[in-house]
């Protein structure tokens, strides 16, 4: 017995005019309408999608996508008496900051020279602003040992991600939660070329949380340095200037953090405290005249950011490192483990 089929075009609703039109892909008979040449599988099931959208953080109402970006999604309520906007960082799509990309050694096997000299170079480089070629000099006057300044040079650079690795398991012991994180960037040059590098540092510790060199600046840069970030701590609120490079990173990698957009110096919540930061850096930059490679830079930039972290102590915090004022309590064995002690 012939089986009969009642049939429908959804699309023109014609009920009496139909071809067979082969099968689609899983098997089902597919008809196309004489009408209006529309093709369907009526015993086909229909399969509805769930977007899993995020809800709107105002009404708690659903929301569908106002802007697809590279880095963030802009979304937007559903409830047209809401119609709240927010953003949301994709946290896949956004490239690490160049602080997680060093080159070198990681231990001191193999060295030629001692350990304590070669710790030794590394203080007055980047405590004692010295020349490599100074460092030379000292060397052979006061200890009566003759070393290259191109080996001085090369033990600035390579032993970064022995120093990375070291700042990666003490950090998680601090406490970053207060109530300003304040951001910046700067120029420096590198084979006379114009590169930019952004900080993030903890108001109250006086802790570089984060750096990120880079040839643009532009707000996948700032993505780049916030994402770094974002773990080590809730703060109250993120202080920039007033690029707008920064309003969208902070607002869809930080929940509920609010961000301050400094226009003045002479504002109650200013941005000086990063850019008393940036007078120290540029100060020990000028010894170096700029950067042969980006590599090299990203490097040295890397271990002056240790030693500021970690060994210089500052006068501003009672003679402590902002490691210390972090909550960083270690035992004499372990600060020579992390070559904090001589």
């Amino acid at each position: 017995m012939q089986k009969i089929v009642s049939l429908k075009c959804p699309k023109c609703n014609n009920s009496i005019s139909f071809y067979r039109f082969g099968k689609d892909k899983d098997g089902y008979q597919k008809y196309l309408c004489r009408n209006c040449n529309h093709q369907f599988a009526p015993d086909r099931p229909i399969v509805r999608k769930v977007q899993d959208y995020p809800r709107c953080p105002v009404c708690g109402k659903a929301s569908f996508i106002h802007h697809d970006y590279e880095h963030y999604t802009n979304y937007r309520c559903c409830d047209k008496s809401c119609n709240h906007s927010f953003f949301v960082a994709k946290h896949t799509s956004v490239d690490s900051a160049s602080m997680s990309n060093l080159f070198g050694k990681t231990d001191f096997k193999r060295m030629r020279y001692p350990v304590h000299l070669i710790i030794t170079a590394l203080s007055m480089f980047y405590l004692g602003k010295n020349s490599f070629r100074n460092i030379a000099l000292i060397f052979q006057i006061a200890f009566n040992v003759k070393v290259s300044h191109t080996t001085i040079s090369d033990w600035c650079k390579k032993f970064a991600p022995m120093f990375h690795n070291f700042s990666l398991q003490l950090i998680p012991t601090l406490n970053f939660d207060s109530d300003e994180w304040h951001t910046d960037e700067t120029v420096v040059k590198i084979n006379g070329v114009k590169h930019y590098i952004w900080f993030i540092i903890d108001s109250e510790t006086r802790f570089i949380l984060g750096y990120h060199l880079s040839p643009h600046r532009d707000s996948p840069q700032a993505f780049s340095l916030l994402e770094s970030v974002k773990t080590l701590g809730k703060p109250g609120s993120i202080v920039s200037d007033r690029y707008s490079a920064y309003k969208v990173p902070v607002k869809s990698i930080f929940d509920n953090v609010k961000h301050i957009r400094v226009q003045s110096f002479k504002d109650d919540i200013s941005n000086n405290l990063i850019e008393s930061f940036h007078h120290q850096f540029k100060a020990w930059y000028k010894t170096k005249q700029g950067f042969n490679s980006f590599d090299s830079a990203n490097n040295l930039i890397s271990m002056i950011v240790f030693f500021f972290n970690f060994v210089r102590p500052h006068s501003s915090l009672n003679g402590l490192t902002p490691a210390q004022v972090a909550g960083l309590q270690l035992s004499a064995k372990e600060k020579r483990k992390y070559l904090l002690v001589a």
